[in-house]
């Protein structure tokens, strides 16, 4: 019955053997969790008060939200299959809901740990392209695969602006600062891009640079500098955004800025900013710190 479904998976809907090798963990998991019930179920046993008891046990223990919708949304596939099949008359993972996780706010690093890192040498091609990159990643908060599919074209560099496409093939204008322009203006001098139309960041000749070497030159970078932080390129994403809002307290323009269709995405940042707050009320307030008895 399952290897069946699993073989339909790889076969007429053409999922990846990772996608289908997931699927098959999440069936045998729930499988033999139905064996060590008092009364042993079959798949044609099941019923929505069985999957729900099967997440909270996943749930106490310590399975993530997002590791047990993973395993609803395979169970839910599942049993869809089976009602095809004639096997069920409803789908019993079906409506069901994994428990909330914490909400894992972003990384990010101060001002001056950013401008320490964006010192890069003036002397060495590779160098100017990257800060270049670099610098437009912090400026204006793109997500990598933004940055990859730039050309420079997409650039006013009179006006200070830059045109994006993101999510969804939305596009949105963003500002470029001062500092990203003057970097962007000499890795141009130095790869004299045949027309607008080419790569703004390219590799070899004019191909694009692709996003693992993006992350690769920055983690290159980090380590020359003894940041043994995790640098990754959603990193400058995140910092830029929380250090906009921590000096404007503009919620709105942050989401403009990044993208973001749903304003409640845009609103972990302001947990950033609460945290700045607190470390500051922390170190100045003089009742903020508890007496030593």
């Amino acid at each position: 019955m399952v290897s069946a479904y699993l073989v339909r998976l790889s076969g007429e809907r053409g999922l990846s053997e990772r996608t289908v090798a997931a699927y098959a963990e999440d069936l045998q998991r729930f499988a033999n969790w139905m064996q060590t019930l008092p009364r042993p179920l079959d798949w044609l046993q099941v019923r929505a008060e069985h999957v729900r008891a099967f997440v909270a046990a996943e749930h106490r223990g310590g399975l993530s939200g997002k590791s047990l919708a993973r395993k609803l949304s395979a169970l839910r596939s599942f049993f869809d299959d089976l009602i095809r099949d004639g096997r069920i008359g409803a789908n019993p993972a079906r409506g069901l809901r994994p428990p909330k996780s914490a909400r894992k706010l972003p990384s990010v690093l101060d001002a001056d740990q950013l401008a320490g890192f964006l010192q890069l040498p003036e002397d060495d091609p590779l160098a100017i392209r990257d800060r270049a990159m670099f610098e437009l990643f912090y400026s204006s908060a793109l997500r990598l695969s933004e940055l990859t599919a730039l050309r420079w074209e997409h650039l006013d560099a009179g006006a200070g602006l830059l045109r994006v496409l993101g999510k969804g093939n939305k596009t949105r204008i963003v500002p470029v600062g001062s500092v990203a322009l003057a970097a962007l203006a000499a890795w141009r001098t130095l790869q004299q891009p045949a027309n607008d139309t080419q790569a703004m960041f390219t590799a070899r000749g004019e191909q694009a640079i692709s996003t693992r070497n993006v992350q690769a030159r920055l983690k290159t970078w980090a380590q020359r500098q003894g940041i043994w932080q995790r640098l990754h390129p959603h990193l400058l994403r995140h910092s830029c955004a929380s250090h906009v809002l921590e000096s404007s307290g503009n919620l709105r323009a942050v989401q403009e800025l990044l993208g973001h269709a749903d304003i409640a995405t845009t609103q972990i940042y302001t947990h950033l900013d609460f945290q700045h707050l607190a470390k500051v009320y922390d170190a100045a307030h003089p009742r903020a710190r508890k007496t030593s008895s």
